[in-house]
């Protein structure tokens, strides 16, 4: 009996070794799973920049983004997307059946180009991004801009009194005490808004009187008289401006959430939808924002094309979209690439003493 028993024992004990080499194996199969081979034409090796070159400059880092990963990447792709609306021409289309005469001319096709709409919330004018903003419209890098009534104000009073910086821990009680408001770690003083006050109240005075001569106001040609250049913009108008794009094709590019990005898409429904898209903001979608919406949820109302390659960059506008002006429209008006300062410096360097 017990022969038989130990011998019992010793057989149960193979057949747990056994299971163990099997459960062992399970885990092998699982931990260790082979990989697929990766098709490195579809997907791009991740690398950042190179700081021990000492030539990588502005140009180099920004052209790192789309390898670096997470948001950087997704700006990256941002800027690719911001290029191809700079670069498309209607040449790069084959001509519709029934186009006329006019719209074969190649030099007529060459020289259509991409109708860009432009969204930011007020907010983003009281930041620097206001200077941003201003250098694509002085250089007429876009076509329709979209913002707020306090986008207007904040551009206004900029025009009369700076804006300062503060900190976003300084205490409203003392802030308050004085007469500092706060927009997050931004200061304007309230005698900015007095001064705004003083400048825009006679110019109200005077269309109050031609109001009861005349036609009424509207909010859009009270912007034309204030701004004196800017015409008679409404929403009206800016469907139009999307319908009408056509042969076009249409991107548009918005900063933060809310009433811009909404109309910027809603009148890109018109066409059945822009061509190009970018977001950058850092609101999410999981409480049905408009804000916070996917591009994706975008192309189910037909207000990006479905065959879009959209991208939203999550990350504060201050941020992401100095660097994607930079890689892009600054970058295409001075044909160049911008260096940083000490590889300016060090050219400069360079060739003075080639010269001597």
């Amino acid at each position: 009996m017990a022969g038989e028993g130990g011998s019992g024992g010793s057989g149960g004990g193979g057949g747990g070794g056994a299971r163990d080499m099997d459960a062992l194996q399970g885990v092998r199969s699982i931990v260790l799973k082979p990989s697929e081979s990766v098709d490195e034409g579809r997907f791009t090796r991740i690398a950042g920049a190179d700081f021990n070159n000492a030539g990588l400059g502005l140009s180099g880092l920004l052209a790192s983004l789309a390898s670096t990963g997470f948001q950087a990447s997704n700006l990256g792709d941002a800027v690719d997307v911001v290029n191809q609306m700079l670069e498309w021409r209607l040449s790069h289309e084959k001509p519709r059946e029934d186009c006329d005469e006019a719209e074969l001319d190649p030099t007529y096709r060459e020289s259509v180009k991409c109708k860009i709409f432009l969204g930011f919330t007020s907010n983003l004018v009281s930041s620097g991004i206001r200077d941003v903003v201003r250098f694509l419209v002085q250089h007429h890098m876009v076509d329709v801009i979209v913002t707020t009534a306090g986008g207007v104000e904040e551009d206004l009073i900029k025009c009369l009194a700076p804006t300062y910086r503060g900190d976003f821990s300084l205490p409203g009680m003392l802030l308050r005490s004085k007469g500092l408001n706060r927009i997050g770690n931004l200061l304007v003083p309230n005698d900015n808004y007095c001064k705004f006050e003083n400048w825009i109240m006679p110019i109200f005075d005077q269309m109050l009187q031609e109001q009861s001569r005349e036609n009424v106001w509207t909010p859009s040609k009270v912007i034309g008289c204030l701004g004196k250049e800017i015409n008679d913009e409404n929403i009206r108008l800016m469907n139009g401006e999307a319908i009408h794009a056509n042969p076009r094709k249409t991107g548009i590019i918005v900063l933060g959430g809310g009433l811009p990005k909404h109309h910027i898409c809603n009148a890109n429904m018109f066409r059945n939808g822009a061509d190009f898209a970018v977001y950058i903001n850092t609101a999410q979608e999981f409480d049905g924002s408009d804000s916070g919406a996917q591009p994706d949820e975008a192309v189910s109302w037909g207000k990006i094309k479905g065959s879009a390659k959209p991208v939203k960059v999550h990350c504060d506008a201050t941020i992401a979209f100095p660097l994607l002006v930079a890689a892009t429209f600054a970058r295409k008006l001075h044909d160049s690439s911008i260096v940083f300062a000490p590889l300016a410096i060090l050219r400069s360097a360079v060739e003075a003493y080639i010269v001597q």
